[in-house]
């Protein structure tokens, strides 16, 4: 029986899972990191996070016997090289803003429409390593020069363990430096921002093996995200995942690239050749549900409001929550917006606020859904969202669709696992892994139809939010 070890980096913790190659988790490690912060600068020491790396691992295979490992990370975090593989600086983390300026250029002079038929990506955020790579060239010059290697967490973490700079193309989605229908780096784009391939990894395919650390196999993995649904089995079109944790994540996979229009926000990442990532979010989910609580229910835990809002109606008896309490990114993008209660009556107790703020989750997901426009007959549910089955009742009946929960939680991680199975030859692919290994828990068919005029009601009360901001 082989080992396979998911390894997921997060913004601030990394978490590694080993499974067996019957998919059963044998072994949880995490580790909590704090990164620094000054202004609209994000960064961590490039050196550290490879640290924190090696701890687990050591933790781990002093423990068991691991004889695979993938490594799945945050996106768009960018660590510089000199010519003998030392950190020029610390880490520029993706949510670093300091290349604002330089985004911008970057957009003017390749144009939406282009940068994504280029690159997928339908918008030019500052965190994005192209416009970094372009503010090291024009700030700090000294480092730049000095360049061997421009890297990403998973390839620089691939590097220190094997030696070699090769990375995923999924990961390499949001760089602004790979073409999304190709796999390869755009000429055009590496001559704007001044560097040669050279100074970048190899691109490979998720669940490639690419060499061995202390007698452990090591493959490329994916971006988390990827690695998540992976884990959750949306491997196929017709099966979408969605994320109701702090945030909400909504991800579907579809074969046919979406052509470009003006005042589209959804971006398109590689999956594999010929098979695309949808990813649609939100800033708050969980995160408007743990206020509630924090606020109006501090002194209950979350199954005794789960059994408030169950004795309330449906639709909450005309409360309305709009639950964007840090404004909104799709499909509509403005962080001014705010969060808002309509209707409160003398009626409404702590059962309706809670379950309105479930509704409304479920209404973003319904319209995510109809945005991707994509044929889906399941959905997968994942995150803290999962454990409310009432949740689960409400989005199965907002969206029309059935929603199912699954038995392994650790989506990227279990992800991660299955990338190393491929690469190391435990599974023949990604899809029969999938087949194989992701069981569901909980299936959840629940239709009515008040949420079809719900629905409406909600969307319209969100407008005018919308006109208001």
């Amino acid at each position: 029986m082989r080992n396979l070890l998911g390894v997921d980096f997060g913004t601030t913790s990394i978490k590694a899972c080993l499974f067996n190659e019957k998919g059963e988790r044998l072994e949880t490690m995490s580790k909590q990191y704090k990164l620094i912060t000054e202004g609209e600068f994000i960064e961590f020491p490039a050196q550290s996070f490879f640290d924190v790396f090696c701890e687990i691992f050591d933790n781990m295979t002093a423990k068991y016997k691991v004889d695979a490992l993938s490594i799945d990370t945050q996106g768009e975090t960018m660590i510089v090289l000199d010519k003998d593989g030392n950190p020029l600086m610390n880490a520029i983390i993706w949510l670093d803003n300091r290349a604002e300026k330089q985004a911008k250029e970057f957009e003017e002079h390749f144009g939406l429409k282009k940068v994504y038929e280029l690159t997928g990506q339908a918008e030019v955020p500052a965190g994005y390593p192209a416009p970094k790579i372009m503010w090291l060239k024009e700030n700090k010059p000294e480092i730049f020069s000095k360049a061997d290697k421009f890297l990403l967490l998973e390839d620089y973490i691939i590097y220190k363990l094997t030696g070699k700079a090769e990375g995923s193309r999924s990961l390499y989605s949001s760089s602004l430096l790979m073409n999304i229908k190709t796999g390869e780096y755009i000429d055009e784009v590496l001559d704007y921002i001044g560097i040669d391939k050279s100074q970048l990894s190899v691109l490979r395919e998720s669940g490639e093996l690419v060499g061995e650390y202390k007698g452990v196999k090591i493959t490329t993995s994916a971006l988390d995200q990827i690695a998540g649904i992976t884990g959750a089995g949306v491997v196929k079109e017709g099966i979408i995942s969605e994320t109701t944790g702090t945030a909400l994540a909504v991800c579907a996979v579809t074969k046919d690239f979406p052509p470009f229009y003006d005042g589209l926000k959804v971006s398109a990442y590689y999956y594999k050749k010929g098979l695309y990532c949808l990813l649609m979010w939100a800033p708050t989910a969980g995160a408007t549900l743990e206020w509630v609580k924090r606020t109006f229910c501090f002194d209950m835990d979350y199954d005794k409001m789960n059994e408030l809002a169950s004795n309330v109606n449906e639709g909450s008896d005309g409360l309305i929550c709009i639950p964007h309490l840090c404004g909104t990114v799709m499909p509509v993008n403005n962080p001014k917006i705010h969060g808002s209660f309509f209707n409160i009556e003398l009626k409404h107790e702590r059962g309706h606020f809670i379950r309105s703020v479930m509704e409304s989750v479920a209404y973003m997901i319904k319209e995510y859904i109809d945005y991707l426009n994509v044929p889906v007959n399941e959905i997968r549910s994942v995150g803290g969202g999962s454990k409310s089955k009432l949740w689960l009742k409400i989005k199965s009946a907002v969206t029309g669709k059935k929603v199912e929960t699954l038995v392994e939680s650790e989506t990227a991680c279990l992800g991660s696992a299955i990338f190393a199975g491929v690469g190391t030859g435990v599974y023949d692919s990604v899809e029969s892994a999938a087949d194989l290994l992701i069981a569901k828990k909980d299936v959840c068919e629940y239709s009515s139809e008040n949420y079809k005029q719900l629905y409406l009601d909600y969307k319209k009360k969100e407008k005018e939010i919308f006109k208001a901001y």
